[in-house]
């Protein structure tokens, strides 16, 4: 009994065989001298003139013997894929994860469309923003964002301040030398907000996508081992056509 699995193995194969031959059947039928043939013979006028030989040439393509040919590597071609196309109407497999069926007898056709979904999901899920692991963060349920504790810090402002460097004298005036000193004037308190998300959280994400990538994975060899009956649509196809 075929399995679906052997035919989606050698569907390509057959697919790649029969373009091949359509294209060299094309190209034969496409050129006139191959399909041209002549017989000449020579007689003189009289007993005494020039004897020449016979000239000939062979048909070297008979376009019937092409159409047979070409039924013959579709005919495959066209089976082939019938029986798969057949099959996957009626194959089909549970997706299951942790022993709980996430999707019941999904068929194939579905199962390769969930593997491409799955595969794109992961790629973003990977690139969710996370928060910063260098802060503590806690879910704020009024806004529903994540903030940071309270932290308070200190403002200040640059005062100008004299250092007497040397006292006024009688010739000299006083040698006064002027900084800056950082005098409190303020407190800020800040709160940081963010709307990402804990890494826990995303590498929780990520494993429940891999799990379902894996769950799709099995459950689509399952559909494809599913017992087959071969299709034969070709010799009706090409019977009508060039029969």
């Amino acid at each position: 009994m075929t399995r679906l699995n052997q035919i989606i193995a050698v569907e390509k194969g057959v697919k790649s065989k029969s373009l091949q031959d359509v294209n060299a059947a094309h190209q034969k039928v496409q050129k006139p001298a191959l399909l041209a043939g002549i017989s000449r013979t020579y007689q003189p006028k009289d007993e005494e003139g020039e004897q020449l030989p016979p000239e000939s040439t062979r048909v070297q393509v008979k376009a019937e013997e092409i159409l047979r040919e070409m039924s013959g590597s579709l005919t495959r071609l066209f089976d082939v894929t019938a029986t798969k196309d057949w099959a996957n109407r009626t194959a089909h497999a549970d997706v299951t994860v942790d022993g709980r069926t996430v999707l019941a007898e999904v068929p194939v056709s579905y199962l390769l469309f969930l593997e491409k979904q799955l595969t794109e999901l992961h790629s973003f899920v990977k690139k969710l923003p996370v928060l910063d692991a260098a802060e503590s963060w806690s879910l704020d349920p009024s806004t529903d964002w994540w903030k940071t504790d309270p932290v308070r810090t200190i403002r200040t402002k640059k005062v100008p301040r004299n250092h007497v460097k040397a006292e006024a004298t009688e010739k000299h005036p006083a040698q006064v030398e002027v900084y800056y000193e950082d005098v409190p004037i303020g407190y800020w308190t800040t709160v940081k907000f963010s709307g990402a998300l804990p890494a826990r959280r995303v590498n929780e994400l990520l494993d429940r996508v891999e799990k379902l990538q894996q769950a799709v994975k099995f459950a689509r060899e399952e559909a494809n081992g599913t017992e087959i009956t071969d299709q034969r649509v070709g010799d009706a196809v090409f019977g009508y056509l060039f029969g």
